[in-house]
């Protein structure tokens, strides 16, 4: 049974909480790394989403960075970083088919900032010049995502 004052309100959406799920940083080859000359770095990145009802009105959503440095060179690991950055959402009376861009775009878009400072002060930490990641563009990937989507079903 549907709720008619809670149907006359309009829609909320708030950030609850922010928070670090998991971090990891690994430099297995130091201090050898650092005596290297001519270092030749190669960054392999991987962001992923995820997102998962918590009860009725809240969400979680994480963001997870993993990313690996090696010396073209040399062939060697110089440092491997792992960040999942979440955040629990509250939302309440969010229109049905609005819910999927607001988990995969607008909540994704608000934790990344968070991630990005994570990442380049863990570099710097492991004796590294900060890994700065680009921005990304959640909004584009999550139409490609549809479209791609669209192209299975058809």
């Amino acid at each position: 049974m549907s709720n008619p004052a809670a149907e006359a309100e309009g829609p909320v959406f708030s950030i609850q909480k922010l928070y670090v799920k998991d971090i990891s940083f690994e430099s297995p080859n130091a201090p050898e790394v650092f005596a290297i000359p001519d270092v030749q770095p190669h960054v392999e990145l991987n962001v992923t989403m995820e997102n998962q009802q918590v009860n009725e009105e809240h969400w979680e959503v994480s963001v997870k960075v993993s990313a690996t440095m090696h010396d073209k060179k040399n062939d060697k690991l110089l440092f491997e970083v792992e960040v999942e950055q979440a955040a629990l959402f509250f939302m309440q009376n969010i229109p049905e088919d609005h819910l999927p861009a607001i988990l995969g775009v607008e909540c994704p878009t608000i934790i990344f900032p968070y991630v990005r400072q994570l990442v380049s002060q863990l570099t710097v930490d492991g004796g590294f010049m900060p890994l700065l990641l680009e921005p990304v563009n959640f909004g584009a990937a999550f139409e490609a995502s549809r479209a791609e989507q669209q192209q299975t079903i058809n």
